[in-house]
Order: structure tokens, then sequence, then C-alpha cells
């Protein structure tokens, strides 16, 4: 559970929340069913008129990544790989045949068997890269969804304000309930631009992030794989793919390492 998405998505519903309370409001007046559905129905439907359906759906499912995500910055991968180019060094690049089935992660695992056919470093990297351009032009298209939906949910909004008004003024003979029909109209507002700044544009920042990352981890795998097959000392890799964690190696100012290590 990421604790900063669900707190911050908690606290600003209930920062709100409060603000309406301390106006001597009550929930009631902002819990309007009509509004929410025009707002996240009107969202929904120009969504989809921007989008294939086939990545609309990718982004419902990658949804649950805003609040859902495993904390892992690399560390595992980096072990990983160091532990290959030992043996790698050891035993020849042939012996991680009997690794790949160890391997998490789809992106290493395909370029170390790669490497264990004997691609030629030049070219493996080429035929990765060309995948890794293509993950993440696709993974880029599921934060634009968010964003989409948070430029059109507060225009639906004013929509649903103007249809409640119009509704309003077809009784302005009953002038004691206008002013409340006022108030109800422009809850459609309150949800439009409350959807797009305290969720989906948030949420697609918190994608575009996680996105990130994940095109950072390839790109450590890529680096390390080729640095195998280029017969570089394991410590060195360690070094070198530790830049791509932003973190220093784990021996760093412990002295070298001992053999097998």
């Amino acid at each position: 559970m990421d604790a900063g998405s669900l707190g911050g998505l908690l606290l600003a519903i209930a920062g709100i929340l409060a603000g309406l309370l301390l106006e001597g409001g009550h929930v009631g007046q902002v819990a309007q069913p009509t509004a929410a559905i025009i707002v996240f129905g009107g969202t929904l439907g120009a969504v989809m008129l921007q989008f294939p359906l086939p990545t609309v759906l990718a982004a419902a499912q990658r949804l649950v990544r805003v609040f859902l995500h495993r904390s892992d910055n690399g560390e595992a991968m980096l072990r990983q790989i160091v532990a290959f180019a030992n043996k790698a060094r050891r035993n020849g690049i042939v012996s991680l045949d009997q690794e790949l089935s160890q391997v998490a992660d789809p992106f290493l695992r395909q370029s170390l068997m790669l490497a264990v056919d004997g691609t030629e470093p030049t070219e493996l990297r080429r035929i990765m890269e060309v995948q890794i351009e293509n993950v993440t032009e696709n993974e880029a298209r599921i934060p634009a969804v968010f964003e989409s939906a948070g430029g059109f949910s507060p225009t639906i909004g004013i929509i649903g304000a103007v249809i409640g008004l119009i509704q309003v003024m077809q009784h302005l003979d009953h002038m004691d309930q206008v002013g409340r029909g006022i108030a109800v109209a422009f809850v459609a507002t309150i949800y439009g631009v409350g959807s797009a700044n305290v969720f989906f544009l948030p949420a697609a920042g918190k994608l575009r992030q996680r996105a990130r990352d994940d095109q950072r981890r390839r790109e450590m795998a890529l680096e390390g794989v080729i640095s195998i097959i280029e017969g570089m000392n394991p410590r060195m890799i360690e070094i070198k793919l530790a830049g791509f964690r932003g973190a220093a190696p784990r021996h760093a100012g412990k002295g070298r390492p001992e053999p097998g290590q």
C-alpha cells in the first residue's frame, strides 16, 4: 500500500469537507447523485471518444498502481545482475542459461537469453532499445488518459451547473426555491473541479513516475547484461548500475571485496 497516495487523497477530501462543515454546511449539500452522473458519465464518454477502448481499459487496470505498488528501487535486480556477472566470469556466459528460469523480470530474462545465445553487444542493445521505446510509448498513454479526464471534468462540471440553472430559471415563480436550486446546480462544478485536481491529475503524475521508474530498471538491466557480455569486472558493474538507482554501491567505502563476493 502506498501510504502517500492513500493518505494524500483522504487528506484532500477531509480538508474540503472540513471547510464545508466549518462554514455551517453539511455533507448532504454536496452529495448529489445527479451531478455525479453528469460529471463522471460525461468525462468517461469524452475519454472513450479520445482514446481507443483498450487504452481506456488498460488505464482502469493500472489505476490500482496509484495506491498499491511494490517498493523496489532496483536493489534486488542489481544484486542479481552482479551475481550473474560473477558466475559468468567464472564459468562463462553460457552457464547463465541455468539461471533464466529464476529471473522474474521479463525484460532482464529476455536480455540474458539473447546474451546466452551469443548475440553481439551492439545488436543486443539495438534489439532491446527498440523494445524499451515501444514499452515506454505504450506506458505513456496510461497517464495521458487521466490527464485528459482531468481536463474534461471541470468543463463538464460547468455543463452540469448550467443544466441545473436552466431548471432553476423555469421556476422563478417560486423564489423560495431559487436559492436552493442554484446551490444544488453548482455542486456539479465542485465535482468536476474537485475530481480533476484531487484525483485525476495527481493520479496521472503518480503513474508517470511509476512508468519512469520501470523504464530506469529496464535501462539498468540492459546495461548490466551488456557489461556482462563485454567481460566487465563485477565490481565495476555494480558501481556502474548504482547510478541508475541514484545510490552508492553496497561496498562503497569498504575497500575491495574479496574474490567471489
